[in-house]
């Protein structure tokens, strides 16, 4: 027969498993997402400062006129023109707010080189990514589609 003790302690178990598995759960923008325009894809992650950010993964057009890997050749850093755009972190610091909204993070633009500060609205197998300087009214939206 069970005891009271060893039916609590299982519950308990279980209740603590449950919550565990809860905590590792992918968030719904945690995926690989094309751009706009289709010509690169960006992988969407969790860091462990909690926060989200974004890599690109793929591009359509991979390598410049010579055949060597296009690079962040608008960066106003000059010791970054030669950094990779396949693997550059475009995606950063941004905070869910609510079950749709991710903010407080910047987009980094590299056909013209700049950052701009940017908001994100997940609406299923769609983002609007928008970016602005100052406040939101001041930008353009750029609308995301799922990749995987």
């Amino acid at each position: 027969m069970y005891t009271f003790n060893a039916i609590r302690t299982f519950c308990l178990s279980a209740t603590m498993l449950a919550v565990s598995f809860a905590s590792y759960a992918q968030d719904a923008i945690e995926q690989t997402w094309y751009n706009q325009e289709k010509t690169a894809k960006v992988k969407i992650f969790k860091a462990t400062d909690g926060k989200f950010y974004g890599r690109i993964v793929w591009l359509k057009e991979p390598n410049n006129a010579e055949g060597q890997p296009r690079t962040d050749v608008n960066n106003p850093k000059k010791e970054r023109k030669n950094d990779p755009l396949l693997g550059l972190q475009i995606l950063k610091g941004f905070v869910k707010d609510g079950d749709k909204e991710y903010e407080d993070g910047t987009i980094y633009d590299p056909k013209n080189g700049k950052t701009y500060s940017c908001r994100i609205t997940h609406k299923g197998s769609t983002l609007d990514v928008r970016g602005y300087v100052g406040i939101s009214l001041l930008g353009r939206t750029t609308t995301w589609t799922k990749a995987d």
